[in-house]
């Protein structure tokens, strides 16, 4: 099962409530198993908790806004190691835009979001559409890990160390034709 460790600012939490309830389908099906930071209990030291799970994590979502942007602990920690467990191909990462934000130039702006063109989850006509769309991207990324992954297992035992490496996530099983990537949206101006 592909691990998804969820990186959000405390702000968004009723986002990441809705987000989770998505996932759940995927989670009944076996797909994923999420993880974030609420579900850490009394005593457990909450800082080697989110370190251990992060560092275990085959998706990475990141809950942007300026909440997050703003928040040391999420773009200064948890953002820094994600992109590098991603630039090792350790891990994939997906920023999931929530609200308006000046975003597309920070170094997650050079990934796909999860939705189309970056659209923030906040425009869409209702949360359901958004998160549907998001889960779709989410649950075709995790079925692509879990292909290479398997396929990888197969393989002899030395061949299978780190099985990120020899993974091409640019041509998962979203055509990413479709989706720009954030570096080149469009942005209308109005005067």
């Amino acid at each position: 099962m592909i691990k998804v460790f969820i990186s959000y600012s405390h702000v968004d939490d009723n986002y990441r409530n809705e987000l989770q309830k998505h996932l759940t389908s995927l989670q009944h099906q076996n797909i994923v198993e999420t993880w974030h930071d609420r579900r850490i209990v009394s005593g457990e030291e909450w800082a080697g908790q989110i370190d251990n799970e992060l560092r275990q994590a085959d998706i990475i979502l990141l809950l942007i806004s300026s909440d997050f942007i703003y928040s040391h602990y999420c773009y200064e920690l948890e953002m820094t190691e994600a992109l590098a467990r991603h630039e090792r191909k350790e891990a994939v990462v997906i920023p999931v835009i929530l609200r308006p934000c000046h975003w597309t130039g920070l170094p997650f702006g050079k990934l796909q979001a999860a939705t189309k063109d970056g659209k923030p989850v906040e425009k869409y006509p209702s949360l359901d559409d958004a998160f549907l769309e998001i889960t779709q991207n989410i649950e075709a990324v995790a079925i692509h890990l879990s292909t290479k992954i398997n396929k990888s297992t197969e393989k002899a035992p030395s061949e299978t160390d780190n099985s990120f490496k020899n993974m091409d996530i640019s041509t998962s099983v979203i055509n990413r034709q479709e989706l720009p990537h954030s570096n080149n949206l469009a942005i209308p101006k109005s005067f």
